[in-house]
Order: structure tokens, then sequence, then C-alpha cells
């Protein structure tokens, strides 16, 4: 797993520093500093062969001469001496290092290089360098050299930037807002994003994380572990650079649309994130998850003492795509004795500002208690009547006094002209307040984001959708072709059969190498009276219209030669190095109630294949109007690409014009998904117009790029998706002793009431044997670690009765990141012990470990659990006892290359 050995990073039991010196401005004496003042409670020792003592400690010249090992070594040397410190460490038997800000240089030869490869031999986790170091206020630990030292809280920061890091602690200990954890991720030589969101989602301290991200090095390792932390907890990230140039010139309007900041905001949107755009609202989202422990649905009711600040929330509640709550007749009936005289009876509601503590927190009470709302923002503005501490007061112990069943209701607040002991008062109340109404109701919008994001992200797009009917052959024998030829673009022929092998409508298309034959192969086209259009064909002109290479609406032959003769000519004179292979023809399409989209797939530098929509034609970048997404898609994806986008409101009918056929839009989308998964060699595909109206599309004209790109992502199946689907093949029915058939196929995140119901059917001491220790209650948490997997680098298979629907049984394999080795855990109904079935799971994981091209699968085995040790034994494992618990035997099988295909 990733977080191996992240225990010693934020709860080691022994530090030392390395490095440093009595200098005010030294690393190692403000870290040093730092973990005395947290008040570090183990061993922490100094090496500083240059000074005595720094700090009141007393140092020693070599790590070997503090006489015990550290967990955590903190290096605050110079770069020249890091790499071997590092490598001393290691072989003591230190698990983790801290580099503080150090540069390493970059590139093959380096430090850097040096010291991650020290990291890789050694099994040593590392952070940094460059970074700001780590603070775990739980346990006491400030391994940093920030200014302060922040109070235990629940809410992690993982930042790339150590200023950004710094900032953050700041700002906790300004608004007295706790953190679990802070790091510095600086350089990631070892340590990056994707563990550490793999840490924090197991770790119990945190509720929430927030993230400062300049880039993403792994994309589908970073969407691996994000998914998953996403389902757990919200993730809230801001990134910077927003404004970034792509690296290569974009050749098609697709392109053009997606640019790295898009890309990057539509890998967040897809990983379940909360995104903002700047560190003022990164410091909203953070207060709102700071006080507020659930997440609501989207109906806000307001609680004001003045009209005007009221509809002013309402307003930007309706902007953010928030729902005004409805007050019940009985709520109404409790607030109209203390509503001002000129309220309506409907939210927000207007309460008079002169009225008593008892009647205002009795008004609150009833709107507390009102189930037609999901959350209560309360408006305060300063008047002389009632001193604006002791309405505070009044509202937290309101807040303090609700039942049990409304308790956890978020309540949010702006107390304008708050002072000292108003704050107080509510942050004790753990009511989160806010400057101003919008910076509350986008407060109450992350929450609400976060739960539409983890409902998301429970549905899994299937690899192949059931109703997709595709060539695939066909598709993989056209760019084979080409890239064959040394083409990096398809022609026109080419792309109209690659598109009509995945079923999308396209206008047919004539090639003409010279004017007298464009216009006598128009002839057949203008026979019943249409139209054709002209346009240049050349692999080096990317925009035809930029240099008059289309003409349009010719109905004679004459016509077309001189169209054709005028587009050569022009093509020639304004591009004298490009390849001009003559024109194409085709026919006008005639569709005058039709829509302009545009659809294609753009290849990211970083997260590989995208698919982009929206409103299309020349105008396309001015207009600006898109939707990205990450496959794979399904048709509920397509259908939220297409609601995204301002082209969505003119597909519905209007005035005399039909609705557009929205399907065959949100259909295309899905094909062209699973054209870029199953020909990796496709590296844009670019229609633009595509048109659509009540009678379905038709794509006016096409591009496709093609190339054989590199790997991005280790493992197998597409060798750039940032996101591994639903793996459909792995799907399958097996027959057990007795003729019993059961229908295995992957978990899905839907899958955890069937793993509630099964868990009646194992006993206690069953399940014993599986978790090492006794099981009773089992949370959401416990069984979203169970059912909520990406299929990057975790797998679980579910037997299933098929004519009940009841689970049976489950095996999973969890591989490193390297995709070296695999965890496995099985557990079958303690009723169906003895059938056979744990046999033919255990056979199907290691059929699954071997397509994985994973090197060996690995387990631990209570050395009680005699049955499964004879299993594994029969399997082939090796069985010896564990070095670290010797009432557990681990348990290991090499596997080989051979059979590593997926199944049919």
């Amino acid at each position: 797993m990733s977080t191996y050995s992240l225990e010693s990073v934020f709860n080691p039991r022994s530090v030392a520093v390395v490095g440093g010196s009595p200098r005010e401005r030294s690393l190692g004496a403000a870290v040093l500093r730092n973990l005395q003042a947290a008040g570090f409670a183990g061993p922490l020792g100094l090496v500083n062969p240059s000074h005595a003592r720094i700090e009141g400690v007393a140092a020693v010249p070599r790590l070997q001469d503090l006489g015990w090992t550290p967990e955590l070594v903190v290096l605050a040397a110079p770069p020249t001496k890091v790499v071997a410190l590092a490598r001393t460490a290691a072989e003591l038997g230190t698990t983790a290092a801290i580099v503080l800000g150090t540069d390493l240089g970059h590139g093959p030869g380096s430090p850097a290089a040096r010291l991650a490869a020290v990291a890789r031999v050694h099994g040593l986790r590392l952070v940094g360098p460059n970074g700001l170091g780590v603070i775990a206020p739980h346990a006491r630990l400030n391994a940093s050299f920030s200014a302060h030292h922040p109070q235990p809280g629940d809410i992690a920061v993982i930042s790339q930037s150590a200023a950004i890091a710094a900032a953050l602690v700041e700002w906790g200990v300004g608004r007295s807002i706790g953190f679990s954890a802070v790091a510095s991720l600086g350089d990631e030589l070892d340590v990056d994003f994707a563990d550490l969101l793999d840490f924090f989602a197991r770790d119990h301290r945190t509720r929430a994380i927030v993230l400062y991200v300049e880039s993403i090095r792994d994309a589908r390792k970073f969407m691996s572990a994000a998914r998953a932390a996403a389902r757990l907890k919200p993730v809230v990230v801001v990134k910077s650079d927003r404004h970034a140039r792509p690296i290569h010139v974009p050749k098609t309007h697709s392109a053009m649309l997606a640019s790295p900041d898009a890309v990057y905001a539509a890998a967040f949107q897809r990983a379940g994130m909360l995104r903002v755009l700047a560190l003022d609202e990164l410091f909203a989202a953070a207060e709102t998850l700071g006080r507020v422990d659930t997440f609501p649905g989207p109906r806000l009711a307001i609680f004001a003492n003045g009209r005007g600040t009221g509809m002013l929330a309402a307003d930007r509640l309706r902007d953010m795509g928030g729902t005004l709550a409805s007050l019940g007749e009985g709520t109404v009936a409790q607030l109209d004795a203390v509503a001002s005289a000129v309220w309506p009876g409907t939210n927000p509601v207007d309460i008079n500002g002169g009225v008593g503590n008892p009647e205002y927190a009795a008004a609150f009470s009833a709107l507390a208690l009102d189930p037609g709302n999901d959350a209560i923002l309360a408006l305060n503005v300063p008047t002389a009547l009632v001193p604006t501490d002791v309405r505070a007061q009044a509202l937290a112990d309101a807040r303090k006094a609700l039942p049990a069943t409304v308790a956890r209701k978020p309540v949010l607040a702006v107390w304008l002209g708050a002072n000292d002991a108003a704050v107080e008062h509510l942050t004790t109340a753990r009511i989160p307040t806010y400057a101003t109404e919008a910076d509350a109701v986008r407060g109450f919008m992350y929450l609400v984001r976060h739960r539409e994001a983890k409902t998301s992200l429970m549905e899994t797009p299937p690899s192949l959708p059931d109703d997709l009917v595709v060539d695939t052959a066909a598709a993989r024998d056209t760019v084979a072709r080409a890239l064959a030829d040394g083409r990096a673009w398809l022609d026109p022929g080419e792309v109209a059969r690659v598109l009509a092998a995945y079923g999308i409508p396209i206008t047919p298309v004539v090639t003409a190498g010279d004017a007298e034959e464009a216009g006598r192969l128009a002839e057949p086209m203008l026979a019943d009276g249409g139209a054709v259009a002209v346009k240049i064909l050349s692999p080096d002109i990317t925009h035809k219209s930029d240099i008059d290479g289309v003409r349009l609406n010719l109905s004679t032959a004459a016509a077309v030669r001189e169209a054709a003769t005028a587009i050569l000519s022009r093509a020639r004179e304004a591009r004298p190095g490009a390849r001009i292979n003559g024109v194409t023809l085709h026919p006008m399409v005639v569709r005058t109630k039709a829509r302009e989209l545009i659809a294609g797939v753009v290849d990211d530098a970083t997260f590989g294949p995208v698919v982009v929509f929206g409103r299309g034609g020349t105008a396309v970048e001015m207009i600006n109007d898109k939707a990205l997404e990450l496959p794979p898609l399904d048709l509920r994806l397509a259908h939220d690409m297409i609601a995204r986008t301002r082209v969505s409101r003119i597909l519905k009918a209007y005035r005399d014009v039909p609705a557009a056929d929205e399907r065959a839009v949100a259909l295309v989308l899905v094909k062209l998904a699973q054209l870029a998964a199953d020909v990796p060699d496709i590296r844009e595909i670019d229609i633009n117009p595509l048109l659509a109206d009540k009678d379905g599309v038709i794509a006016v004209d096409a591009r496709i790029g093609v190339s054989a790109l590199a790997r991005l992502h280790k493992g197998p199946g597409h060798p750039r998706f940032a996101i591994r689907p639903y793996p459909k093949e792995w799907e399958r029915h097996v027959e057990l002793g007795h003729g019993r058939q059961v229908f295995v196929r992957p978990v899905r995140p839907e899958d955890e009431a069937l793993f509630r119901e099964f868990f009646t059917h194992v006993s206690d001491e069953d399940l014993r044997m599986r978790f090492f220790q006794a099981v009773r209650h089992f949370s959401h948490e416990f069984i979203a670690q169970l059912t909520q997997l990406d299929y990057a680098r975790s797998i679980a298979l579910v037997a299933i009765d098929p004519e009940t629907g009841d689970m049976l049984g489950a095996v999973r394999l969890l591989a490193d990141a390297n995709y070296d080795h695999g965890e496995y855990a099985i557990l079958v109904r303690s009723d169906l012990k003895g059938h056979g079935l744990g046999w033919r799971l255990m056979q199907i994981m290691i059929e699954y470990a071997r397509w994985l091209g994973l090197r060996s699968v690995v387990g631990e085995v209570l050395q009680e659990n005699r049955t499964m040790l004879e299993m594994c034994k029969a399997l082939g494992f090796k069985v010896a006892p564990s070095p670290d618990d010797p009432s557990v035997m681990a348990v290991s099988l090499p596997i080989h290359a051979q059979a590593a295909s997926a199944p049919a």
C-alpha cells in the first residue's frame, strides 16, 4: 500500500533532527524549537558535528552516536550531505524522513534522484525536499519551521507549497480552528498527494481534507486516491497557475477548449473534490468543514434581523444553485409572533430586531425543527436594541438546546460587527461565522456539493455500455494503416470509417484530386436538386476556414469546379509548404432547426484522454461554452456534461423549434469515450459542427489525430486513462461442487447493503479470523472501505446467489503503488464453508493478480486459522511465521507472467 510507514511520519515514537546551528534563522534550530514547544513526548535527539548544543539540546556528531534508532529523522542539513545522511538513517532502521527546504536539483544523477533511489531501496518514506515539514497536533509533533503550532482538530492540510501550508497554519491559529495534520510535500520525491489522501481517508482523527495543488505527476494514482477519499470525507482543493498555456499549440477546436486548467477542473469534479479558486475561498471552506459535521441537502432557511440582508443571502443562494427552503404552516405561525410587521410569511425570515432573547431562541428552535429545511443561516446586523454578543449567546444556547433529532442540523452565521465575545459564543457552539452573506452561502454550498459529489461517486460507469454496438477491429485497422504510413491525421474517408464503426452518423465524403474531377464527382450529388460543400484536403491545414478553404451551398458542377480551383489556388498561396492532396466534396445537410455543437476527445499531458462537449461553429473558442469529462462515460455522466453548458438550454423545445434528441447527443459522447478506450493510438477527435435536432445528430466535419502514445500509467488497461472503468469483463458464472452455480462480479460502491446483510451470516469467530479482532459494529465508514473501490489498484470480487441475490462471499486484492505486490483477503459465509467457494474465489483472485502483472500475492493469516493455511499451501503459497507478530503467519505466492490476459 502507498500508506506504508506513514504512521512513522505523523505519529513517530522517536525523532532526531540532523543539522542546524544556533543561528536565529537556522532551519534545524527552528524545527527543534517547534518540537519542544509542541511537547513531543518521545525521545528527541540532535545530530550535529559542528555544535555541542542547540536550543538547550545536546548534540552528537553522528546518527550512530545517539545510542538508539529514531523512527523519524528530520534532515535540515546542507544539500551535499542529505543523501548520505538518509542512507545512514535507513541502514540504522529509521522508517521515515522529512527533508526540509533544500534544493537537490532535478533529473538523472542529481542529489534528488539519488535520494529517491535510497528511499526505494530501503523502504524509507520521504517527505520533501523543499517543504515546510509536517505538523501532527494530536501527536504533539511539530517537525516544521512554521511560526506557530496549531491546536488539534479534524482538518488535514496537504500542500505542495511551504508558504501556503504556513499561511493555513496561521489562519487556523487566528480562527481557533485545529488540524489533524499539516503536510508540506515540496518536491514529492516519495510521499505524494495520493499517499496522503489514502492515509487521511482512513485516519479517524481527520474529518475533512484540504489540498493546495500546483501540479499532479501520476494522474491515475491521484484519481484513485482522491475518488476513494472523497467517498468518505469532503476534500477541498485549490490549484494555482489557472491560466497556464498548453504544452503544445492546439490544432483543433476541441483542443483549444481543453486548456490545462479546464482539464484539472474536470478531474477534480470527477474525483468528487470541491474546487475553490482562491485562498479566501479555501479558508471559507475550512471554516465550514471545521465546525459542521453533517452534509445537508440544498434547502436553506435564512433567519435574519433585517429584510435586506436576508434577501441578499437568498439571491446569492439562487445564484449558486441552492434552494430556498419552504416554511411549514406551523413554523410560520410560531414565527409570526416575533417577525417584523412587513414579513410576508416566507423564507427568508425577518425577525424584529428588538425581540427579547427568549423569543429569539424560540423562533430559531421552531425553524430548526421544521423538516422543510436542511440547514439554517442566521444573519445579525448590530443595533442599539440588543448587544451583538448577547444575541450571539442566545443563538449558541438555542443551538445547544435543540433535541437530538435535529442537533446535527448545520447552523451558519453572519454576525456583522461581532466582537470577540460574540465570536467566542458562536465558536463554542460550533457555529461557523463568515464576514458576508455571500461567504456564508458559499460555505453552505460546499456542504451541498460534497453530498452531491459523494452520491455521484457511488455510480460506476461500465467498461462497455449495454446499448453500444461497435466495430472495434475496423477502427483499429484504419488507425494502424495511417500510423504505418507515418501520418498523424486520418484523411476524411478514414475519419468517416472510424466514426461509422462506432455508430456516429457523418455526412458522406468524396475525394477529388483537382477541380475537373471535383466537378465530375459532384454531378450525382446534385442530380436531385441538392447542393454540395467543397473543402481543402491537406494534412497540414488544420483550420480550413482560416485560409478560405471552404465553399458551401454549391448547386452546379460548374460552381463546384470554380470553387475547387479557387480553394486550391488560395491554399497554395497561403500555405506554400503545405501538402495539398485535392479537395473533398460533401452533400449539404439542410436541417434548418438543428443546433451546432462540438464534441471531441483531447489527450492531456497529465490526465490523458478527456471528452469535450459544447457550443459548436466557427466561433467556438470565442463563445467558450464547454464541459469536459474524464472517460469512461455512461449516459448519466454524458447528460451531466450536457447540462453544464449553456447550449443545453436551446436543446430544449422553444417557440416553434422542437426539442433536440438529447439522448442521441449523449450517446455520441459515450461512443467517443469508448472509441478512445478501445483505440489508444487515437490522440484527438474533433467533431465540429455536430448538428442536433429532433431527428438525431449528424457530424458535418470531423478530424481524428493519431500517434503511438507513450504509457502514462503503470498496470494493465488503457495506457493513458486516468480512471479505470468498472471491469465488467471480470463478471462470470462459476460452478461449485454438487453443480451449484454462483455469479461472481467486481464489487460496486452501491453494494453496502449487500455487505451489511452478508455479515449477519458470518460468525463472530470467522469475523475475528478475517479482521484479526472482534467486530461488532459495521459502520458506514467500515463498509465503505470494502465497497468503494476505483479498480486502479484494488479489486474485490463478490460471489452472489443468482436466484436470491444474496452475497455468499468475497475476495479482495490490493496492489501497491508500483504494481509489484498485492495483498489479499477473503471471507465466505460461515454456513457455506467446505463447499469450495473459498477455493474458487482464491483462484479467480490469483488470475486477476496475473492480469495486473503483479510479481506476488501476499497475505497474513492467524496461526490458528488452519483451514486458510492449508488452502494457501494447496494453492502454492509459501507459509512462514510473521517477523512482526508470532500469532500471525505470512503467506506469499509468486505470480508468473503467462496467461495474463483478461477474460473474454
